[in-house]
């Protein structure tokens, strides 16, 4: 996960697919008090976030808290909108009055961690009447321009509000948190004031609610923002009481820009398309029919170019991705507009969900304790993103490659494994002796079983109790023992020494 800063210093997100910059708008008016008529302190509340993530290279204990504070928008009764990240393992949540007189433990309604957006209401129906006492919920604007103002709300500790006007000079879809869950974001200019820095801000057109500020890059003076239409779509979504989230498609493209490639492909010269290289097992395409090597030429009747962009009639050229994940819900039914081997073809498809739980190796794993087994001292875990990003700041080329092509390449491991278990490194113990520099190796089998998830490796050595322990692995298909009379007893030895525990499989 990365590292994270209050306002001013967030981080510009970059956009999934980066495009020729707007023309440079004329600077925008300086930060002004909100005026005492409009009185927008009323429909906000600051929330204190306490948090504390697992630590992926010792799975059974956690890493030091750390604290937030965000200025958020209610936006329904006893409803408050702010960012998933906000909220990602979190220990307690609270609500605070912009004057700092009413408090109220908060908890989550919702939460889309894709879309980086959480909705929270009061732990406590009593607390709750007290801190949302005379407030009024702001209300979502219409989608905005390319060119139109938006303010940015911020509040001074002593209770001054501040708004910042900025012009919105592009539209386009970009992660905003998770890496490859891309959404329709605003890119807004504007110049901040560090003396009001919160982790995320409302931001407003004409007194409404325009969308949430995800972060800033104090040196470019760009702001990030989750548009209307997504917050719009959330707000609703969790408002009918069953959050489902947003649907995908479950494909990955490729452009179709180079002229051998689309002679390759028999697309014709006035044809766009995108060619589907992954077709997810379960997901709607396959469902559907979608075949590897297929063209996407169209959804909807919406053309998509060769580059993946088609024209959206209030924002104009925009990536294909809003069409899925920013148009429609989960079990809408789409239609496909396809090209195979030169011939077109139309399928239905119906929107689903891809669960982060059916992912052979899981994007995010937040209030989830990891998996993991200590045995002899030998440490055994699943593989996950969190676990990879522990490889460090370049750990896409630092991490070993047997794992990260797991990442990539699913399919090799469908039908055949739940989830990747590894030996990711030992304590030196009597039972590991000789075995110390082993790590990163991926567990085949554990005395003569198939290990297909956590579950699995922690029954294949119960089962085994009291005898002599194989492990084999993928690479090099080497085995090693283990003597089991000797693992307990470091075992024993390891709960006494401050280990909380020795397995989880949830």
């Amino acid at each position: 996960m990365r590292v994270l800063l209050t306002l001013p210093f967030l981080l510009t997100l970059t956009a999934c697919d980066p495009r020729k910059p707007q023309p440079a708008a004329e600077a925008a008016p300086t930060t002004r008090e909100a005026p005492a008529a409009a009185d927008i302190k009323t429909s906000v509340l600051r929330i204190n976030s306490t948090q504390q993530s697992w630590n992926p290279g010792q799975p059974w204990e956690k890493n030091p808290p750390s604290q937030r504070r965000a200025l958020a928008a209610i936006v329904g009764p006893q409803r408050v909108l702010t960012t998933s990240e906000l909220v990602a393992d979190a220990t307690y949540l609270e609500f605070e009055s912009p004057d700092g007189t009413r408090f109220a433990q908060a908890k989550v309604i919702a939460v889309d961690y894709e879309a980086n957006l959480a909705l929270l209401g009061p732990a406590s129906e009593q607390e709750g009447n007290l801190v949302f006492e005379k407030t009024t919920p702001l209300e979502v604007t219409s989608p905005p321009m390319i060119g139109a103002t938006l303010e940015i709300l911020q509040i001074e500790e002593n209770g001054l509000p501040l708004l910042t006007p900025g012009s919105l000079q592009s539209i386009d879809i970009s992660s905003n948190f998770l890496p490859g869950h891309g959404f329709l974001t605003y890119r807004v200019k504007a110049s901040m004031q560090s003396a009001a820095s919160s982790y995320s801000l409302p931001v407003l057109m004409s007194g409404k609610l325009a969308g949430v500020l995800i972060s800033y890059n104090s040196k470019d003076q760009i702001c990030d923002v989750a548009s209307t239409d997504i917050v719009s779509r959330f707000i609703k979504q969790s408002a009918e009481g069953h959050y489902t989230g947003f649907p995908s498609l479950g494909i990955s493209i490729a452009r179709t820009e180079d002229s051998s490639f689309r002679q390759w492909l028999k697309l014709a010269n006035d044809q766009g398309g995108l060619y589907i290289h992954t077709v997810r097992k379960g997901g709607a395409a396959e469902t559907a029919g979608v075949k590897k090597g297929d063209v996407l030429l169209a959804i909807d009747g919406h053309t998509i170019d060769r580059r993946g962009y088609y024209q959206h009639p209030h924002y104009g050229s925009l990536f294909w991705g809003h069409l899925i994940r920013g148009e429609r819900s989960t079990g809408d039914v789409i239609t496909l507009s396809l090209l195979r081997a030169g011939q077109p073809l139309e399928l239905k498809a119906s929107l689903t969900r891809e669960e982060e739980s059916t992912r052979l190796v899981p994007s995010y794993q937040f209030g989830k304790a990891p998996n993991f087994l200590i045995k002899g001292g030998m440490v055994f875990q699943e593989l996950s993103r969190p676990l990879l990003e522990a490889y460090g700041e370049n750990w896409e080329s630092r991490a070993p490659l047997n794992f990260l092509d797991a990442m990539e390449n699913p399919e090799k491991y469908e039908g055949k494994v739940d989830r990747i278990v590894l030996l990711s490194g030992s304590i030196p113990t009597p039972a590991t002796v000789g075995y110390e520099s082993l790590r990163d190796l991926i567990v085949r089998k554990v005395n003569g079983k198939e290990i297909k998830n956590m579950k699995s490796l922690i029954d294949a050595f119960k089962e085994n109790s009291g005898k002599l322990h194989s492990v084999e692995f993928d690479e090099e298909k080497f085995t090693i023992y283990l003597d089991d009379a000797v693992c307990t007893a470091v075992e024993s030895q390891l709960l006494q020494r401050g280990i909380p525990r020795l397995s989880r499989a949830e």
